[in-house]
């Protein structure tokens, strides 16, 4: 009965982990906004990477954002890092789930001290943009850069811990997805602060 009970368990978790992200995206078109603003997160969009992605995590925002390449940049960064949180803690779960082999266990946790670096470098970003002054522009923008770029690069890590032979299929499948949605929010984010930096110089 115990092993029953471990399995359903994790079972379970995968489906979090594998169905959370979905959530506020699911819900973004009930939101009633100013058409400029939506057209405005639209095109701004689409000069990412995964546009689809970008438009559909900015969409809530959109009242919020207005036409601001500032406050687009901003909420990109905020939608990464609430992300970046809920699967550091869903992660956290998994891995003191029974039945992971130790390898599982041990790429769990070093993904999970990788995401404590995104979401740090996150954090200073958005703080970094909400204190953003003309007089010190470009040095807080390439500072912002820089964190945006290493939360990347710390992402792309954690998604390669998941990559070997020895990983559970569901385990792989379930906790890459999540990583590469991260990496992905992260990859829009540093797009929209670079036309942010374009559009002020």
């Amino acid at each position: 009965m115990a092993s029953t009970f471990s399995y359903n368990s994790f079972g379970f978790l995968l489906i979090l982990v594998a169905s959370s992200s979905l959530i506020n995206i699911s819900s973004a078109g009930r939101q009633i906004a100013p058409k400029t603003s939506i057209e405005f997160i639209r095109t701004s969009c689409s000069s990412t990477t995964y546009p689809k992605l970008c438009y559909e995590s900015l969409l809530t925002q959109a009242s919020m954002i207005q036409t601001s390449p500032q406050l687009i940049a901003h909420a990109a960064l905020n939608v990464t890092l609430s992300t970046a949180k809920s699967t550091s803690a869903m992660m956290v779960k998994l891995a003191k789930s029974q039945g992971l082999k130790p390898t599982e266990v041990g790429a769990m946790q070093d993904c999970v001290e990788e995401l404590e670096d995104t979401i740090d470098e996150l954090r200073k970003s958005i703080s970094e943009m909400g204190q953003i002054k003309g007089s010190n522009f470009g040095l807080m923008i390439n500072d912002i850069q820089t964190w945006v770029s290493a939360a990347l690069t710390d992402e792309n890590t954690c998604a390669d811990g998941f990559g070997g032979k020895n990983m559970n299929g569901s385990i792989k499948t379930a906790v890459r997805s999540k990583i590469v949605t991260i990496a992905h929010l992260t990859s829009n984010a540093l797009a929209l602060v670079n036309s942010y930096a374009s559009f002020h110089g």
